[in-house]
């Protein structure tokens, strides 16, 4: 009997640790194609945060309003729903913050990582993350001398606790992203497919606000 009962006990361990290591996806379908995103179980707070978005279907219908060539694409801003062309876009949350969540150089900036945005420092000293805008890196590739620059200014920015590590380091020479970002915003996610639908709408044209003028927009968000 009782190593039934210890039988029993190893298998509800095992489904549990098995409960808590399943990996968490979501499917954008956007007017461009589709773009599958994983997300981390080390950010809890975004993970969480993120599905009940989507669960809630908040970000169906909403535009990509904010899109910087060989930089990245940025979405979630509720006003763009019903947002006639060229209105200015980027203002629109849901009125709370999440708590920073910043595991460089676990998750850092390289291209396709997901990431929220939020206010600037002035304003949002702890870095909180804003509770539905996000963007996707695309970036770009950089050479030594450029790294070592960017190295000195994201010291600076996070009074000297982020170092690019030597797999950033050449994570950024070879496939490129935005490391000018790292240690400053949370990275929750990264795509797993698509790449090429978000190389494809960061090349859009933009007015002088980086909306494009030809809107872009998600169709639906559904958990994977």
């Amino acid at each position: 009997m009782k190593r039934i009962k210890i039988g029993l006990l190893l298998i509800a361990l095992l489904m549990c640790t098995a409960a808590s290591a399943q990996t968490h996806e979501v499917l954008i379908e956007t007017t461009e194609g589709n773009i599958r995103i994983m997300l981390y179980d080390d950010t809890p707070l975004h993970r969480d945060n993120f599905l009940k978005l989507v669960d809630e279907h908040f970000y169906d219908s909403l535009l990509f309003h904010r899109v910087i060539k060989y930089f990245m694409i940025q979405t979630g801003d509720p006003k763009s729903r019903t947002a006639q062309p060229g209105e200015t876009l980027g203002g629109g949350d849901l009125g709370y913050t999440i708590p920073a969540e910043i595991l460089t150089p676990t998750h850092y900036h390289r291209r396709g990582a997901v990431a929220m945005a939020r206010e600037g420092d002035a304003k949002n000293p702890e870095r909180r993350s804003s509770a539905c805008q996000f963007y996707i890196v695309w970036g770009k590739t950089y050479s030594t001398k450029e790294l070592e620059a960017i190295q000195e200014k994201v010291l600076k920015n996070t009074n000297g606790k982020t170092n690019i590590s030597s797999e950033m380091f050449w994570t950024y020479r070879k496939v490129g992203g935005s490391p000018h970002l790292d240690g400053q915003y949370t990275v929750f996610g990264e795509v797993v497919e698509g790449l090429d639908v978000v190389e494809r709408i960061q090349q859009a044209f933009t007015d002088d606000y980086n909306r494009p003028v030809d809107d872009i927009r998600i169709i639906r968000f559904t958990r994977k």
